[in-house]
């Protein structure tokens, strides 16, 4: 009698429970096992092969997409430069050495080339060894013992069938294993803290304002003044002569500037739509909900978008010009900044102080003020302790809510033939077509895998930003060991283990009746599950590894920022800043790729006792990869902040605990089938190895990592003895929200006929005037840039730009644009020295009349102003100030708005009309 089919043909309840149980303690039944592996191999290969060529084919002819770090880079970063052959590519790739892409690209970019060839070569040695080694002993092992006869060769290829004497061979594969990773960490480790030393010595880091400045955090409030920041510097033994000054609350004003920049990209979203065709405008004006936290209107109310939006600029123009005013009312916060003369003096108060905290304040090196987290500067201890507890909080959830559809995965699209155990029409299907089913589970499983991770750093660098993590750099190193953390356990460990898990779980679940749990875990052999689960799932790995192969030439191939690009341009109606967007250098993702490089070496490390095939197909990606990443850091991607090397301890301390995993791995195996005690006993050893290593390393290299000199002064180069003129220690910090330059509506040139006809007149407040605050930026309506013309239709005004100046080129000096250059530090050139892509360089600018500008926030240019160096947004005084053409724009009435033009050539400025002076505040304080 046949077995009755319930709906779909799913198992009826009580059978398929059963059933199901049977499969999640077993689910890595190796029947398709082998042709899944072949057609991982040929899906991968093939379409790697497939996207490297049509990279190789599209290289040529569209350098905004493939070169445009060539196409926007200074002279001195600029990469070098690449015919339109095929494989023209590869000679600048291979040839580049380490020395010049550290200066081309930065250190950043650098040190990940430099952490994969490192990987490389260790997989390759790696790889003799392993080979070498384990293959022949698990073929002879399990021929010997007779118990693998029937089985794929995939699993024949695992040390099931190994026992006793023959576990002396993973004792000793142990000790050269992590004999060798260390060799390799320590070579690089030596290389790396040259790289960083170079970094610290270069002109350009010398120059940097952030280099001789201290960060001090958790000021009590007794001490919340320029004079408390230097009394607790005079706390430190030599202390040095520097200049302290005190943050102030800058409070609603960030969150202003961030609404005026939402409004500005709505309105351009809105004209964008309305204006595809200016001859041919629709019917009805586009309407919109008002925007949350509007005064003049009930929430969600629905009003004409281009009026609203126009007037809604022009209110916050006059909310952020009042609050700049105000900044001096406000109290001060528990942070502040001290600028020293030399880099020299600065580095030894910054090393003395690493574990004091005078009157309870943490004393450190400055980051660049471009990667610092203004927001999270005033947070206490508490708060930042609060913060850290709850991110971790909800990672932990986030871990063990995907643990049931991981194992699921596991269970039924790693190995098909379980869901066919449990659905018996599917089965007929694999039974009738075991080949194409065996191709689709050797994709299915790893590529669902694959997409959710792509998601997930974005998801815990969300998490991480209420951490309270200082800088950005900082917190994408958090991010990158979370990452790593919820890999490990939730994608390795609970991964492969979880049909013994189950076993385990059912053991007591059966034995409670008895009341002897104790033994029916023991009676279960969980040593012994262990070592199989691993074995079963061994094929998966060598699958999902083989697959990163394609995934390597995807990124080469930038195919999905091509068609993003196409089908913006093509489908959408994309806004004139968008469009210059697009064509901006992408930003390289340090946090994702280094987590997935680690977590391939885990891999590696890991199951190379269980199946040594992972070891040639790990070598073999990090080998591709070599390619593939350094083109992309040296001609596609930028580093959006660079943290001139900060993320090598981070990844040598995983690199460490993968190796220990993998011997706590192969310890559970030595347990499980060993001759004597010995063995386990010598394994014991490698712990102590590890953990010395990493203590050797913390002592020779950490501090001269992270700091230039250590209890002694450096002579700079003339300049240490020289105070600055007028007593002008170096430059302040200043929270952005006080000088940051408002966004202007960007609108195309086909439309600018007709912008007076649809934007109506808005009221304005007065930006002419004054606020007598020497740190804020005085407010005019428009600074001219390279796109040209201005119309400022009523009182809103305008940027228009044509069709040929879409594109990031003309935009790149914006501050709005920089961040979409990494800070715009390889864009920035000098007569003088030239910067670094890891440093913002000193850079000026000049009109026609040859009259010097300084234009960046992180520069020490004494010799220019008298010892006095200004931010982004900061001007000279006046008195020091060479005198500028008066050779300036004109306002023309064109009829009821305003053209504003050209006579002179300021399109390298970011003028804003008349700045005001720098002055010393009369009343002795300084403000942030």
């Amino acid at each position: 009698m046949s077995r009755p089919s319930f709906g779909m043909g799913i198992l009826p309840r009580d059978d398929g429970a059963d059933q199901f149980l049977k499969l999640i303690q077993n689910p890595f039944n190796t029947e398709l096992s082998e042709k899944a592996f072949w057609s991982s191999f040929g899906y991968s290969f093939g379409a790697a092969l497939l996207f490297a060529l049509l990279f190789c084919l599209l290289r040529p002819y569209n350098g905004t997409v493939y070169a445009p770090r060539l196409k926007h880079s200074d002279e001195k970063h600029a990469p070098p430069p690449v015919d339109k052959g095929v494989f023209s590519w590869v000679s600048p790739v291979v040839k580049t050495r380490e020395q010049v892409l550290a200066e081309k690209i930065g250190v950043d970019a650098t040190l990940f080339i430099r952490f994969t060839k490192m990987s490389r070569n260790l997989m390759i040695v790696l790889s003799v060894i392993g080979l070498g080694v384990y293959i022949p002993l698990n073929v002879t092992q399990n021929t010997k013992n007779q118990i693998l006869d029937k089985t794929n060769v995939f699993i024949r290829l695992t040390p099931l069938g190994v026992w006793g004497s023959a576990c002396w061979a993973h004792v000793i594969v142990s000790y050269i294993f992590d004999i060798l990773v260390c060799a390799f960490i320590w070579w690089n480790y030596r290389a790396v803290t040259r790289l960083r030393q170079q970094y610290l010595d270069s002109p350009e880091y010398q120059e940097s304002l952030h280099s001789r400045t201290l960060m001090i955090t958790d000021i009590p409030q007794t001490y919340q003044t320029d004079a408390g920041v230097s009394q607790i510097l005079d706390e430190i033994d030599n202390a040095g002569n520097h200049f302290g000054i005190v943050a102030r609350n800058v409070k609603g004003l960030p969150t202003l500037i961030e609404e005026h920049d939402e409004a500005i990209k709505e309105l351009e979203s809105v004209l964008a739509k309305y204006l595809k065709n200016p001859d041919k405008l629709p019917a009805k004006r586009p309407r919109c909900k008002t925007q949350k936290g509007d005064p003049r209107y009930s929430e969600g109310t629905k009003v004409d978008a281009i009026d609203y939006l126009t007037s809604r600029i022009e209110q916050l123009k006059t909310d952020i010009l009042e609050k700049r005013k105000s900044v001096d009312q406000q109290k001060t916060l528990s942070y502040g900044f001290a600028s020293y003369q030399n880099i020299g003096e600065a580095h030894n108060v910054a090393f003395v102080a690493k574990k004091k905290h005078p009157q309870g304040a943490t004393i450190q090196l400055a980051p660049k003020p471009s990667d610092l987290i203004w927001e999270n500067l005033p947070l206490d201890r508490h708060r930042r302790r609060w913060g850290t507890v709850m991110n971790n909080f909800w990672v932990v959830i986030l871990t063990v809510v995907w643990t049931a559809p991981n194992a699921l995965i596991a269970v039924f699209l790693a190995n098909l033939s379980n869901l066919g155990s449990v659905w018996p029409s599917f089965q007929d299907q694999l039974i009738r077509n075991p080949r194409t089913w065996g191709a689709i589970q050797g994709i299915l499983a790893p590529l669902v895998t694959t997409l959710f991770y792509l998601v997930l750093p974005v998801i815990f660098r969300r998490l991480s930003i209420y951490a309270g993590d200082y800088s950005r750099t900082a917190r994408e190193r958090h991010v990158t060991q979370k990452l790593y953390a919820f890999f490990v356990f939730n994608n390795l460990i609970v991964f492969s283990l979880f049909s013994t898990a189950w076993k385990y779980g059912a053991a007591v679940k059966g034995a409670e009746s008895n009341g002897d749990v104790w033994s029916a875990i023991v009676n279960s052999h969980p040593f012994g599950n262990l070592l199989t689960a691993f074995c079963d799932v061994s094929p998966f790995w060598l699958n999902y590894l083989l697959q990163r192969n394609f995934g390597a030439a995807l990124d080469l191939s930038q195919v999905i920022r091509l068609a993003k690009g196409y089908f913006t341009r093509k489908l959408l109606s994309p806004t004139p800043r968008e469009r210059i967007e697009l064509s901006a250098p992408a930003v390289f993702d340090y946090a994702a790729y280094y987590n997935n490089f680690l977590f391939y070496t885990t891999i590696a490390l890991v199951f190379a006792p269980f199946q040594p095939l992972v070891l040639p197909v790990t070598a073999f990606y990090f080998t591709l990869d070599t390619f593939t990443k350094s083109y992309l850091l040296l001609y596609v991607f930028v580093t959006k902040h660079e943290s001139g090397g900060a993320f090598w301890r981070v990844l040598v301390n995983r690199l460490l605990f993968a190796t220990l995993l993998a011997n706590v791995v192969t310890t559970i195996f030595i347990i499980d089938r060993r001759e004597s005690i010995s063995q386990i006993i010598l394994m014991i050893p490698l712990l102590a190895i590890i953990a010395g290593f990493k203590w050797y390393c913390r002592c020779k290299f950490d501090d001269a990592l992270h700091f230039y000199s250590r209890g002694q002064h450096h002579a700079e180069s003339g300049d240490s003895s020289k105070k600055p003129k007028h007593e002008r220690v170096g430059v302040r910090f200043g929270h952005p929200a006080l000088y940051k330059k408002l966004m202007v509506p960007l609108v195309h040139e086909k439309a600018n006929h007709i912008l007076n006809e649809i934007v109506h007149d808005q009221s304005d407040a007065d930006f002419g005037g004054t606020n007598g605050y020497t740190d804020t930026y005085h407010l005019q309506r428009l600074s001219t840039h390279r796109s040209g013309q201005a119309n400022a239709t009523g009182d809103a005004t305008f940027e228009v730009v044509n069709e040929s100046q879409l594109n990031f080129e003309h935009f790149r000096d914006r501050e709005e644009f920089r961040e979409f250059g990494g800070d715009g530090a390889v864009y920035d050139s000098l007569s003088g020295p030239s910067s670094s892509s890891s440093i913002l360089s000193a850079r000026t600018t000049r009109s026609n009349s040859q009259a010097p500008v300084p234009h960046d926030a992180d520069i020490v240019r004494e010799s220019d102003f008298e010892g006095a160096t200004y931010p982004t947004g900061y001007h000279p005084p006046s008195d020091l100030r060479p005198e500028l053409s008066r050779n300036q724009s004109s306002e023309i009435p064109v009829n009821q708005g305003r053209i504003i033009t050209k006579q002179a050539d300021w399109s390298d400025v970011d003028l804003l009309g008349e700045p005001l002076a720098l002055e010393k505040p009369t009343s002795g304080k300084s403000y942030i």
